[in-house]
């Protein structure tokens, strides 16, 4: 997979080659193609913004170094723009956009773009109803979100499949040693040594951890006859808590 990135920040983009990620680039799983859209300016000052029609405070993003910058890029793949007016992006979208070979993310800043650089994207996505100073930080948490999916990125093809929302609920809790600390055990179950209990109570745990944090989800997501058994069991036990 190529990544490629137009933003006035590159080097915001540091954390993404250390640490899993990191090796995944110099193993060649991804690559990162970071475009400096101040570079295809014409004027001597390098303008990238001008201010709005019309009136009102801030600058806003010209299109001219933008639509230059995505042209100059041969595989764009999907076009994606960060922006709080966007769907909000999730599990889901990452599993999707891990699947592609190309994807290019144009990140924002100041006012916000000219409406006509949001007609080059493909998709406009947000991380939440808020509000940054600009599209670099939600950029990076996507790619991290989905460049760790890509085959032997994590090291353990497994992780992904365990983790939170990959199948639409929560992770069950995780522990390791001491097996006993001031007074804090870890669940017996988990060193019975018994592969079915323990994924039984993995199971169960994770539609707890669902029900007690994000019952939202639940909603979602169809319950098995066993999960039914399972969440009744959990809403008595919670009861009596």
């Amino acid at each position: 997979m190529k990544i490629n990135v137009l933003t006035l920040f590159p080097d915001m983009f540091t954390p993404l080659t250390t640490s899993m990620l990191g090796r995944g680039l110099d193993d060649g799983k991804w690559q990162l193609n970071l475009v400096n859209f101040r570079d295809f300016t014409t004027d001597i000052h390098h303008h990238v913004d001008d201010s709005p029609y019309g009136g009102g405070a801030g600058m806003v993003l010209q299109i001219m170094p933008i639509k230059k910058a995505l042209d100059s890029i041969k595989n764009k793949g999907k076009v994606i723009i960060t922006a709080p007016q966007g769907k909000t992006f999730n599990q889901k979208m990452a599993q999707d956009w891990s699947q592609a070979e190309n994807l290019t993310f144009i990140c924002g800043h100041y006012e916000g773009f000219d409406q006509r650089v949001y007609d080059l994207a493909d998709e406009i996505v947000s991380i939440g109803d808020y509000v940054l100073t600009g599209g670099e930080l939600p950029t990076m948490s996507m790619i991290d979100a989905t460049v760790r999916l890509i085959p032997g990125i994590l090291g353990n093809d497994a992780s992904p499949v365990e983790e939170s929302f990959a199948h639409g609920l929560l992770e069950y809790p995780q522990y390791t040693r001491p097996e006993n600390f001031q007074g804090m055990k870890v669940p017996a179950v988990l060193t019975s040594g018994n592969h079915q209990k323990i994924a039984q109570w993995r199971h169960k745990e994770a539609l707890r951890a669902t029900y007690l944090r994000r019952p939202d989800l639940l909603e979602q997501h169809a319950l098995s006859a066993e999960e039914e058994k399972m969440m009744a069991e959990i809403k008595q036990e919670e009861d009596q808590t």
